[in-house]
């Protein structure tokens, strides 16, 4: 395992990161909420970012999504910057699974499908009765959101953002509403999704525990205007467990980070 406790951390080695941020600086009128924050994700790499309120973390997940494109600095997803269409190769996981109550599970999912699919094809609708057979929710597909559990309701979501087959998925606190043992539960099964489709993920947590057990990496934010005050790397094989002595370490070296 290894950090960088002492200043500044600098993008992960990568010569095409998918996801590159460099020299990011992004106001709201006389506030600067984040300022010189550069990251750099490689293909297939499990990020988590934490910091405390405040800091900016859910000003760097719309800025990474397009969702802000007011900002100083570079963005970009695959080379593409993500105000030149960058942000069309990124999926996005909100808190809440914010799924249609009048549709049922294969029509929620479907519209993450690309604007220029019809769902109704064949190669749409094996695409997401696949991803309904990934997420587990084999049985389901003509179930409505009313008849879901929270968990459940919340890898409908995680279908849907995988549905255009991004480059670069976002998660922005998926689990924060959920019980402690259904939280458990679904992040083993998100690691499972992110192994099965090799999935580039950035997941945005307040919960140390959940980005140390999930990610290859922890990118701690701080300040106000944050930036990034440490990067702490996760060398630990998968599956690990959650006792693990080295992942309690992990969580302490993140949680001084944190200045906790």
């Amino acid at each position: 395992m290894s950090s960088d406790a002492d200043g500044p951390a600098t993008p992960t080695e990568s010569a095409d990161p998918v996801l590159a941020v460099d020299g990011l600086r992004k106001r709201y009128d006389d506030t600067v909420a984040l300022d010189g924050v550069d990251l750099a994700v490689a293909d297939g790499e499990f990020v988590a970012v934490v910091g405390p309120s405040g800091c900016g973390k859910s000003t760097l997940l719309r800025v990474l999504s397009g969702l802000e494109a007011e900002f100083d600095g570079r963005v970009a997803v695959d080379g593409t910057d993500v105000r030149d269409g960058g942000s069309d190769a990124v999926g996005m996981v909100f808190q809440e699974p914010r799924l249609l109550d009048w549709a049922d599970v294969r029509e929620n999912v479907a519209v993450g499908l690309p604007a220029d699919v019809d769902p109704q094809s064949p190669a749409a609708r094996d695409r997401v009765d696949d991803l309904i057979e990934t997420i587990g929710l084999d049985g389901f597909a003509e179930s409505h959101p009313d008849e879901l559990s929270g968990g459940m309701a919340q890898r409908v979501a995680l279908a849907r953002g995988l549905a255009y087959d991004p480059s670069v998925l976002l998660l922005d606190e998926p689990f924060s509403a959920l019980d402690r043992l259904t939280k458990a539960d679904q992040q083993d099964h998100l690691l499972d999704v992110w192994e099965a489709r090799d999935t580039t993920v950035v997941l945005v947590t307040h919960d140390v525990e959940e980005a140390v057990y999930l990610a290859d990496r922890v990118v701690v934010l701080g300040g106000q205007p944050g930036s990034v005050a440490s990067v702490v790397d996760v060398d630990i094989d998968r599956p690990r467990e959650r006792a693990d002595p080295e992942l309690v370490a992990l969580r302490r070296e993140v949680t001084t980070a944190l200045g906790r």
